[in-house]
This record gives C-alpha cells, structure tokens and sequence, in this order.
C-alpha cells in the first residue's frame, strides 16, 4: 500500500481510510475521557486548585491552539502531515504517563504547577498535531463523506466514552478510601489514558496520506491574513469567536459546581456525563446526516440554541439549596445539553473545514484556532476569578404570603435565588444569543430555514421511538405535532402553494411512516 491516497479514494480505500479514522477516534476518546473533563478538575480539586486554577486549567488547550500560527509555517514548511502528527503526538501523549506521577515525586507545594507546566507541554504539541491532522482530513476525505464519517467517528467514540466514564467515577469513589494514598486511582487513569493515546498514533500511522498541494511561495503574513479577506470566512471567525466566550463562561463549572455547590460524587457527575454522552451518541449520526443534507449551518441554528438554553436551567437546581427536582432538573438538562452539544460538536468543525478552500486549508484553520483559541481562553480564566468574587454576593426575590393579622409571614417561596457561578451562566446564555445572531451573516450553500431542520430532527426522533417501542401509546406519541410540523415545514414548500403541489397529504399512521424512506423530500431521499 502506498503512503500516498489517490486524488479520488476508491470505495475500498475510502471504507480503509474510514476505518482506520474510526480506531484512532476510539483511542482519542479514551485518552479524553480518563485525563480530562471531570476526572482532571477532581484531581486539581485534590490538589487543592481554587476556581481561578480551574479557570486556568480549563483555557490551557484553548490557549495552546494559538501556536498553530507557527504551526502553519512548520507544516508548510515540513508537507509530510502524517509524520508530524505522530511524531509530536508521540512526545506529547507521553507528557500524561509522566502527569500521573505527581502525587508521588513531587512536592506538596508544587504540584498544582507542576499540572499545569505539564498540561501546557502537552497541548502546545497538541496544536501541532490538529494542525496538521486537520489539513490533512481535509484533503483526505472527500466533502460528501464528511459529515457522515466524522459523526460515525464522534457516535461510537462517544459511546466507549460514557461506558468509561462511569467505570471511571466508580472507581474514583470506590478505591479513593481503599488506597492509602487518594490521588493513586488518578494516576492509574492518568496512565490508561496516556496508553490508549499511544495506540491512537498506530492507526494514524497506517492512514494515507495526500501530498499537500504548494503554497505558491506566499508570505508568511498574507498567507494568514487570507481567512481575513474572505468575506464569508471572517464572519465565520466571529461566530466562531463568540461562540467560544459563550461556551466557556459556563461549561468549564457544571463539574466544579456540582462537585461543591450541590456536594455530589464523582459517581453522580460522571453518571450524568454518561446520559449526556449516550444522548449525543445518537444525534451524532442524525445531526451528521441532517448537515450533509441541510448544510452545518442550518443545523447550528437549532443545536446552538439548544444547547445554550441549558445554561438558564442551572440555577434551578438550588433553590436555593437542593431540593426534590433537583435529580430530574440534572437529568432534563443532560439529555438537551447532549442534543445540542452533538450538533455543535459536529458542525463547528465541520463549517470551518468545508468553507476552507481546499489545498488552502492549513492557513484557514490555523486562524480559526487563533481566534477561538484565544477567546476559549480567556472566557474560563475570568470566569474563574469572577466566580471566587461572586460567591460572597446572592440575588433573590421570594414570593411571600402574609397576614395583616399575624407578626410572621405565612408562606415564603424563594421564585429565584442567584449566587456565585449562576451570574455566570446567566452571561453565557446572553452572549451565546449573540451569537447565534452572528451565525446568520455566515453563508452556507444548500442553507434551509431552521424549521426544516426541525422537521427532519423529530420525524428522526420519531421514527427512532416508533422501532424501539411497543406501547400503543407511546408510538402513537408523536402524531399529532407532526402533523403540525408537517403542514408548516414542509421543505418544498413554496410561496402560494400546498407542500404537495395544491393536494393535501393524506394523514398516515406512524406504521405507514415507518415505510417511507428518511428525509424524503419531493422523491429525494438523503439515505441513498
């Protein structure tokens, strides 16, 4: 087998090459999952990081990505992207072997910096690595096999993630009183997630590689500020850059502030990681195909707003202590935090590829990592230091019931009661509107109306829920606001006339739909 993928990979190359970014994507998630998210703030946590530090924490890799600048000259300068991307992964993956030995060779004092100098060496690397992985996917894998792919590759990653996770926070709780030393089962992780990253680069290895196209003997400086030119493109970046800021202000602290402020187990946090991460699994392949039929930014319009609407939901689970909703509030926002993070996950990626001119994409996706990457970082950092401020300062307004009669109130209920870490996700909501408003300058061919995505997005569902179930009820659940969807977004529709060409659609039962085949629209059927 040749290094070098032809400029069109035959179907059996292609099921190859998918493959295989399938196994390396499998590997990644382990890594992810057992040195990051959760388990690395739990284990700062125990170090004795404050939320500063954890604000810290969290905008390292985003402030890493910013090296991708030099990274750009370094792949142009170097072309061969696959060695690159093994090479610095090699150096790199192995800084997490080292990071477990932490609680054992250095000193009390110095350890939460030695996580950091130890964290900051890995993602500088890291930003070599995507870098070159990203041009490299970019002119790999054709553009109509895309989302497919890298939804497939997110689904099933997903899916070993949220078994590890749980597995992982078990074992946190269980062997934390069982060691002598409490850091010891982080370090055991630590090293898990260190190896499987090792074996990521093996499957990386045997993936071809196309020969970058040259640059044209470019300056360094016009060579970057080419994203910039482009109208469509730097519109993107803002999005993008908003987008960043808004995601950062609040996700870094749903663990710190479940940890703390709701006084819950590494089993519970990772438990309702799991239930996002099972929810995800599944729109992963259906956001995957609605953004290869609709375009990522049709299915951004939906996803983001979902997903943002999960940070209002917060502060409902302390009112202003738990109480009995607490646990179905968690869940609710799970499983809708899941949907929307499925969705953006996938097209965030996949917008700033796709309108990457192809051979160019190198210098395009180095900015968009500048850009985001600096926004990533900074968000958490002054989300941290605001949050240690905010939380000597409480907002409340109670709804209380008295008598004339009586010196004491009858009733007192507390409508809402904000403090320290609610103020932040409060913000976050607010900027991420923002951008959502920025995210309709951006141009995407093939854009529908987002109602359309939503159309296809429940009849998906739907259909989902009509296979696995029995119950009369339960499939016959959402019948009727289908047939509202059905009369008000319908994609064909036009102007003047019915969705089906002036004849009204007879109303089928949900056993009929299930014959009919997905995302049919005027004969076309997205499947095929």
């Amino acid at each position: 087998m040749s290094s070098t993928a032809t400029s069109t990979p035959a179907p059996a190359e292609l099921s190859r090459i998918s493959r295989l970014i399938i196994l390396d994507g499998l590997c990644s998630h382990v890594l992810g999952v057992l040195t990051t998210g959760a388990i690395l703030v739990g284990f700062a946590l125990h170090l004795g990081a404050s939320n500063a530090v954890i604000g810290v924490i969290s905008g390292i890799p985003f402030l890493a990505q910013m090296l991708q600048i030099p990274a750009v000259y370094v792949v142009n300068r170097m072309g061969h992207r696959r060695a690159l991307v093994v090479g610095a992964g090699l150096i790199g993956r192995t800084f997490w072997l080292t990071l477990a030995t932490i609680p054992w060779v250095v000193p009390e004092p110095w350890r939460v910096h030695a996580l950091i100098a130890l964290m900051v060496s890995f993602f500088s690397l890291n930003a070599l690595v995507n870098c070159a992985w990203s041009s490299w996917m970019r002119d790999l894998v054709p553009d109509r096999s895309m989302g497919a792919l890298f939804g497939r590759r997110m689904s099933i990653g997903t899916a070993l993630a949220a078994l590890l996770s749980l597995a992982a926070g078990y074992s946190i709780d269980r062997f934390t009183s069982l060691f002598a030393h409490p850091l010891a089962i982080y370090s055991v992780l630590f090293l898990l997630g260190g190896s499987f990253g090792l074996l990521g680069l093996l499957f990386l290895w045997r993936t071809p590689e196309r020969p970058m196209q040259p640059v044209g003997g470019e300056s360094m400086l016009r060579l970057l500020s080419a994203p910039l030119r482009d109208t469509n493109y730097r519109n993107l970046l803002v999005f993008l850059g908003v987008w960043s800021v808004a995601a950062n202000l609040a996700a870094p602290f749903f663990t710190v502030y479940m940890l703390k402020q709701l006084q819950m187990s590494m089993t519970w946090v990772l438990a309702f990681s799991v239930v996002s991460q099972a929810v995800t699994v599944v729109f992963y392949r259906i956001w995957g195909r609605l953004s290869d039929r609709y375009t990522n930014k049709s299915v951004l319009g939906v996803a983001g707003f979902l997903f943002i609407l999960t940070f209002l939901m917060w502060p409902f689970t302390t009112m202003p202590e738990k109480h009995s909703l607490t646990i179905p509030l968690l869940i609710f926002i799970h499983v809708v935090a899941g949907i929307g993070t499925a969705g953006v996950t996938l097209c965030t990626g996949n917008i700033a590829l796709r309108a990457a001119p192809f051979g160019r994409a190198t210098a395009y996706l180095a900015v968009n990592a500048l850009i985001t990457g600096f926004a990533a970082t900074t968000a958490p950092v002054l989300a941290g230091s605001a949050a240690d401020w905010l939380g000597q300062y409480q907002l409340q307004f109670d709804v209380r019931w008295i008598s004339t009669t009586s010196p004491s109130d009858l009733v007192t209920l507390h409508a809402l009661n904000l403090g320290g870490f609610d103020f932040l996700f409060i913000f976050a909501f607010i900027v991420g509107l923002y951008a959502m408003h920025r995210l309709l300058a951006v141009r995407e061919e093939g854009e529908v109306k987002e109602r359309v995505v939503l159309y296809e997005l429940f009849m998906e569902v739907r259909r989902i829920a009509l296979h696995v179930s029995n119950i009369t009820g339960l499939r016959h659940f959402g019948y009727f606001p289908y047939i509202l969807l059905r009369q008000r977004a319908r994609p064909s529709a036009r102007k003047g006339e019915d969705a089906d060409d002036g004849r009204r659609s007879p109303i089928k039962s949900p056993e009929q739909e299930l014959a009919e085949p997905a995302f049919e629209t005027k004969g076309r059927s997205c499947d095929s």
